[in-house]
Parts: C-alpha cells; sequence; structure tokens
C-alpha cells in the first residue's frame, strides 16, 4: 500500500461514510456531488484491497477491515484540524514566552525601561532577552530566527525578507564639561575644532551618522581618544575639558548629575531615524506581532528621551543650548 494515493479529502469522505453510511449523504455534508463520493470511495477500495462498506438494507455498512481503522482516521483529521491547522492566538496575559531583541547600549536605555514596565502589566509571564552582535551577525540571527526583533538604528537590515516600521528621529549633541573654562552656553566651529574630542567607534551603529557629515565638511579634530562604548564617554568629559558629539540619549541619561551640559553643535548633523525591524519568518507569528504593535504604542513619534517622566531621562534635565545662527556659520 503507497500512502501517496491517500489524501485528506479520502480521510474526509471515509469519516463521513462511517457517519451516515449513504454516499448521497456525505455529498450534502461535504458539499461535493454524489459521482465525486462514489469515485473516492472506488478509489479506497483500490488502495485498501477491499470493499470497506457493502450495503445492508438502506444503508452501507463498514467492513471489518473500515470498522478497525476508523479511531486511526478520526485522530489523523482531528491532528490535521486543531493542531496543524488551528487558529493562531496569542494571549499576553497568559503567555509564558522569551522574545529575543537586538539592541545597543543606547537602545536599552532608550527602549527597554517602558517597554519593561508595560510587559509587567500586560504580560507578565513573557521574559526578553536583549543581544547586541555585528551587523552580519545580527541578519543572520534575525533570518535563523535567533533575533525576534530589533531596535534602533540598524541601516544594514533592509532588502528582501527584512521588514522595516520608523518609531521616532533623534538629534545628536555636543557633550561638553559644565563648567568647562572655555566653552560657555554655545560652541562656535573654531571652539569645536580647537576641542580634543573623545570618538565613539561602534560598526553599524548611529554614529557613523555624524562622523560621515563631518567628514563630507572635511572637519579635522584632535581625537584623544576612541571607544567601542558610549556609556563611558560622559564620565571622561565630566572629568576633563574633552568633548564628544553623541545621540542625545547619552547626555540626557548623566544630566542629572549636574556635571554636564548638552549644546547644539555648530553644524547641521541628520537626525537618526530609529526603527524596528524584523524578518518575514515572524511577520505573521501572533506573539511578535503583539511585540511590534506594543513597541508602535509605546514609541511611534515618541522618543522617551524627550520626556520628563521617563524613569532614566526624567527628573530636572539642563536645556539644551541652542547656537544661534551666526555660530552656525563661523
Amino acid at each position: 500500500m503507497n500512502y501517496r494515493e491517500i489524501d485528506l479529502n479520502l480521510l474526509l469522505i471515509l469519516d463521513a461514510m462511517y457517519d451516515t453510511g449513504s454516499t448521497t449523504l456525505v455529498a450534502e455534508r461535504l458539499k461535493v456531488s454524489q459521482p465525486t463520493v462514489s469515485f473516492s470511495l472506488g478509489k479506497l477500495r483500490d488502495v485498501f484491497g477491499d470493499e470497506l462498506f457493502v450495503r445492508h438494507g438502506a444503508s452501507m455498512q463498514p467492513t471489518p477491515l473500515a470498522q478497525s481503522i476508523r479511531e486511526p482516521v478520526r485522530r489523523v483529521i482531528e491532528t490535521v484540524r486543531f493542531d496543524i491547522l488551528r487558529e493562531r492566538v496569542f494571549d499576553p496575559v497568559s503567555a509564558e514566552r522569551t522574545f529575543s531583541l537586538s539592541a545597543s547600549d543606547i537602545g536599552e536605555l532608550v527602549f527597554l525601561p517602558r517597554l519593561l514596565e508595560q510587559l509587567t502589566v500586560s504580560a507578565p509571564k513573557l521574559n526578553l532577552r536583549s543581544l547586541a552582535m555585528p551587523p552580519a551577525e545580527l541578519r543572520e540571527a534575525m533570518t535563523t530566527g535567533g533575533v525576534d526583533l530589533a531596535i534602533g538604528y540598524f541601516p544594514d537590515l533592509t532588502g528582501a525578507g527584512f521588514f522595516q516600521q520608523k518609531l521616532f528621529e533623534h538629534a545628536f549633541t555636543c557633550l561638553v564639561r559644565a563648567d568647562h573654562p572655555v566653552i560657555g552656553d554655545r560652541i562656535s566651529m573654531k571652539q569645536f575644532l580647537a576641542a580634543d574630542h573623545v570618538v565613539v567607534m561602534q560598526e553599524g551603529r548611529s554614529q557613523e551618522i555624524a562622523e560621515r557629515r563631518m567628514a563630507e565638511m572635511g572637519l579635522v579634530r584632535h581625537i584623544v581618544l576612541r571607544s567601542p562604548h558610549f556609556m563611558s564617554v560622559p564620565h571622561l568629559v565630566a572629568t576633563s575639558n574633552i568633548i564628544s558629539i553623541v545621540p542625545r540619549a547619552v547626555g540626557r541619561a548623566f544630566l542629572h548629575t549636574g556635571r554636564l551640559k548638552l549644546l547644539e553643535p555648530p553644524f547641521k548633523i541628520p537626525s537618526i531615524e530609529l526603527r524596528q525591524f524584523w524578518h518575514r519568518r515572524v511577520h505573521t507569528d501572533p506573539g511578535v506581532l503583539w511585540l511590534r504593535n506594543l513597541i508602535a504604542r509605546l514609541y511611534l513619534n515618541r522618543d522617551p528621551s524627550e520626556t520628563d517622566d521617563s524613569p532614566i531621562f526624567g527628573g530636572e534635565p539642563n536645556p539644551v543650548r541652542r547656537a544661534k545662527s551666526r555660530a552656525v556659520m563661523r
């Protein structure tokens, strides 16, 4: 017997014959023609080498072979109906699942506090795992299922198989020691170029936007330190005369110390477009879809680092000192 000769439609007809004992009633139940039922029953008889159903009075009764396979046939149909083709639903209240996210160190500061707070209320049994990896590894991880979502600035996650949603734009700022002996409430181009700088070098990260802009303008600075870490920069700036161009969230997270000031750079830098990214393998996954909708609800057109009610960026932030237009032109 070749199992490839049997498809689900044949099993549905066999199952209906058990209940009705009539090819006419089977045709009505399954909404097919009576000749189709008769043809299918003939095919089943050929496959099994048995009559399967024989006429007895006004109905057709199963043979011993047909009776012996009745329950297995029903289990196959129920497996397809309730396990394979079951409606996929996601209940965040009861779901127990770990979602893997990829975010930079700044991304964790910006996104995770409010997201974790919301999960505690809406989905108490869900967990998050935050991962940081080089762009090539991240792309592979999202393709193979190791990462469900990437949140932040990931310009390499494009092309076939990837989806994205823009959440908000985030500006750069010039981070300066609060009591800097030379730089006051605004910084000129001359002061900017004369200062010592610390530069964050992270592959595929937002800092490339600022560095690319300065390279396009032909600006030459004295760089005393190149570091892969953003979080050490505020401490270094607060205890020296060096300055740094960083995403505003970095400075906002440390303004409560009173040791730093954020100044408008003396030239225009494109904003960072922060997005959420996902691969097509999870595009229709109910859990990931729910998480994407939650993130959109929390952050669409809303930069949490610019709100005073944030647990990290709130408090009593110092205002940004904005350079006048003439300072920008120096």
